[in-house]
Formats: C-alpha cells, structure tokens, sequence
C-alpha cells in the first residue's frame, strides 16, 4: 500500500514531467501547509521509484546547476491505476488522504472501476464514527455531549461537508438518499 507522498509522485507525473522542487510544490498545494513534504523523503520516494522503474530520470544543466527532472513509466502507472482502483482503509476515511486519491481517480481508465472506490467512500460516510471528531483518550466523544463553541463549530462544519460529500456521491453514483 503506497503512502500520500508515493502517491502523488505517480499521480502528478501522468501530468507530465517534472522535477523534485515542483513536485514538492504541488504536494504542499494540495495537501496543505499543516503537511509539509520535505526534500529528503521525496528525494527517497524518487530514489526507490526510478529502481522499480516506476519512473524514469532526465538530467539537464538549468542555469549552471544540474537539474533532475522525472517522467512516469508504464509500470509506474500501472502501479498508480491499481493503488487507486484498492484504495481503502484510512486512504477512504481520513479526509486528507482522501483528496489525494481522489485527485488522481480520472487516472483509473474504466468508470465502473473508480464508482466502485466512490461506492466504498459513500458506504463510509455512513458510519457512525464519521462525525465525531474529538475523543476522551479512550474512544470518540459523541458531538452533543462536546461543550466548547469552537470544537462545535468545527463539528457544524465537518457535518456540512460530510452532508455536501454524501449529496456530491450519490449524484454521481446515481443512488437515492
């Protein structure tokens, strides 16, 4: 099972080409600054990729320094199609992870295959566990009995975009509430 940072490295070279500075930028775009993606993980991540042939590697001179620039392989998407169409556990449920998988689903060829990984991410939603956000240390706390106004209105607005999600996937899917 690959990691957010493997990725997005195969998920934003089927866009083209590009080096390790703005592959990290565009992973801290999408991901935020609270995620930070630092030179010597990606720098491994590319490492361990190139060896599997995932992705292949360029070398130019930019300005008098050596630049290296990556492109994906057919093998690295392929790997990418296949962690995408099993994508599950916390890649479903943790919201972060989530925007991730689901800003390289359009990479999954066959409709009926990325539905199916929207399918597990509706069945998802309908746990109880989904919208509670806080924990007493031993398990979640159920959102009546939180008490500070901040941590509610954290609470109303994770419940809108848990509701404006649900809406968006059954639309989708052409499910019925």
């Amino acid at each position: 099972m690959m990691n957010t940072i493997e990725l997005m490295t195969l998920g934003f070279l089927t866009e083209g080409p590009a080096c390790g500075y703005r592959l990290r930028k565009k992973m801290e775009q999408l991901q935020g600054y609270m995620q930070a993606v630092s030179d010597g993980t990606l720098h491994a991540v590319t490492g361990r990729f190139v060896k599997a042939g995932y992705i292949g590697e360029t070398h130019t001179v930019v300005n008098g320094r050596r630049l290296r620039e990556f492109h994906l392989e057919p093998a690295g998407r392929e790997a990418l199609i296949a962690e995408l169409k099993g994508t599950s556990g916390y890649m479903l449920t943790n919201i972060t992870k989530w925007a991730v998988v689901m800003s390289f689903l359009s990479v999954i060829p066959d409709e009926a295959d990325r539905n199916a990984v929207l399918r597990r991410r509706l069945d998802s939603l309908a746990e109880a566990d989904v919208r509670r956000l806080y924990s007493d240390g031993e398990g979640p706390i159920d959102n009546d009995k939180v008490e500070d106004r901040y941590r509610r209105a954290i609470i109303a607005v994770h419940d809108a975009e848990i509701d404006a999600e649900r809406a968006w996937l059954e639309r989708e899917l052409g499910v019925r509430a």
